[in-house]
């Protein structure tokens, strides 16, 4: 077992298809250690990563990618910043042999420039990855995607989607906050993000910055893990993640699913739309509101209509929720 000790988190050594399923459902986060110890990968690299880089050239297109460039001045910390485009580092679009090439040469030399290249799917850029680095939890359908770079750190940020994310090289620690420390993170603005989610700008800050006074109380909720090549952790939707690449030259391999949802509704642009009907109305408003949310959608006294027999739930069967779907287009276009 190579994870470290970790603060608060459960940690399970082997778990099959079904447990994992009831693993998931729990909405904790899980250290699963050792889990892909086996994967050819995860051999290579540890024969070093000029090894890992050859076995994954065997693989690899010539598809374009993107990828953070960053100034040796910034040390791996992709971040806001000062650039044209309000950020510390720059974009690129390089094929995934150029970037494991230049993750190398930065990995001999600190005065380079940092590479960091993420979330791509390996149908695209490393097509068979999976077929010889198997994790058998998960259905067929939940597709990997590879993540390499030098030494850094991924702002703290959350995911809509439940991850299972795998080391094959490198050490990488995660720094976890539940998803209800979200007021005392001071997230930053939602559609001018690093690389999709709003990110906490206080966990990224220096300790006692007064800027953010209420991320005392965020600090003291966290979570820490510490993984080597061949752990993993089953990190839920929703909960805040640092993640930092400890060693000159990593590799991260995750999978995104949601196994809950009913159809295409996404919850997270039903919160956008319910922002943009609701936050804005009076505080007396905004109160009912909340008690018809929680009476209608979050439910903590069970289903709304219990008192009835289910063939008169209507809408509020699951079985109608494509009516329900039809109702909302229909009235947002006007109709």
């Amino acid at each position: 077992m190579t994870a470290q000790p970790s603060h608060g988190l459960r940690t399970i050594a082997e778990c099959g298809a079904a447990g994992f399923r009831t693993v998931a459902t729990g909405c904790e986060p899980v250290v699963l250690p050792e889990l892909c110890r086996e994967w050819p990968a995860v051999q290579a690299a540890e024969q070093g990563w000029p090894a890992l880089a050859d076995y994954l050239l065997g693989l690899a297109g010539d598809r374009l990618g993107e990828a953070f460039i960053g100034a040796p001045a910034i040390a791996g910390r992709y971040d806001y910043g000062d650039g044209p485009d309000g950020f510390n580092f720059e974009r690129v679009s390089i094929t995934l042999a150029q970037g494991l090439q230049r993750i190398g040469e930065a990995t001999a030399d600190a005065r380079l420039d940092s590479v960091y290249m993420g979330s791509l799917p390996v149908d695209d850029y490393v097509p068979g990855f999976d077929q010889d680095n198997r994790i058998d939890l998960l259905a067929e359908n939940v597709r990997p995607r590879v993540w390499l770079g030098n030494a850094g750190r991924v702002a703290c940020h959350y995911d809509t989607y439940d991850n299972l994310a795998c080391v094959v090289a490198g050490r990488r620690r995660f720094t976890l906050y539940p998803p209800d420390a979200i007021g005392d993170l001071y997230v930053g603005p939602i559609d001018h993000t690093l690389a999709g989610q709003p990110i906490s700008l206080a966990a990224g800050a220096p300790a006692d910055d007064p800027r953010y006074p209420r991320f005392a109380a965020a600090a003291g909720r966290a979570r820490v893990v510490e993984l080597g090549p061949g752990d993993a952790l089953f990190l839920p939707k929703l909960w805040w993640h640092q993640v930092e690449a400890l060693e000159p030259a990593n590799m991260l391999v995750n999978y995104w699913w949601d196994e809950t949802a009913v159809g295409p509704d996404a919850p997270y642009l039903t919160m956008m739309l319910a922002m943009t009907a609701i936050a804005e109305r009076p505080p007396a408003e905004r109160a009912a509101w909340r008690a018809f949310f929680d009476h209608y959608v979050f439910r903590p006294d069970g289903h709304p209509l219990a008192h009835l027999p289910p063939e008169r739930h209507g809408l509020l069967d699951k079985s109608a929720f494509g009516r329900v779907r039809v109702l909302v287009m229909r009235a947002l276009r006007g109709g």
